[in-house]
C-alpha cells in the first residue's frame, strides 16, 4: 500500500507520502507538492504525521534517476523505527504534532 502511494504517477508531479495518526487510527496519506496532513483542507481532517517519505525528484534523482520504486524500496532500509514509535507515542498522548527540532 505504501509503495503504491509513492509510485510514479500516484501523485501528480511530486509530493510526499505519510503514515499519520488520525481520529480513527493510522492512515496512509499522499499529498502533492509542499502540502502535508497538518494543513487544514488537505484531507478530510487534520492528521498528525509520524513518518514521511519525500517523493520529489530531488530526493532520489542523483542516485536513482527515474527509478522511484527502487528508491522507495531502499528507503525502508534507513527508516528509524524507534523514532517512528516515539512519534506515535507522542501524538497519541498529546493529540498534537511532533515538535521539529533544528
Amino acid at each position: 500500500a505504501f509503495e503504491a502511494r509513492a509510485a510514479p504517477g500516484a501523485l501528480f508531479g511530486s509530493g510526499w507520502v505519510w503514515i499519520c495518526v488520525s481520529s480513527d487510527g493510522l492512515k496512509l496519506v499522499g499529498t502533492p507538492n509542499q502540502d502535508n496532513p497538518l494543513m487544514k483542507g488537505v484531507a478530510d481532517e487534520v492528521m498528525f504525521p509520524i513518518l514521511g517519505i519525500d517523493v520529489w525528484e530531488h530526493a532520489y534523482y542523483l542516485k536513482y534517476q527515474n527509478r522511484r520504486p527502487e528508491y522507495v524500496s531502499n528507503w525502508w532500509n534507513v527508516v528509524n523505527w524507534d523514532k517512528v514509535s516515539e512519534n506515535f507515542a507522542y501524538v497519541t498522548e498529546k493529540k498534537a504534532g511532533v515538535p521539529v527540532r533544528g
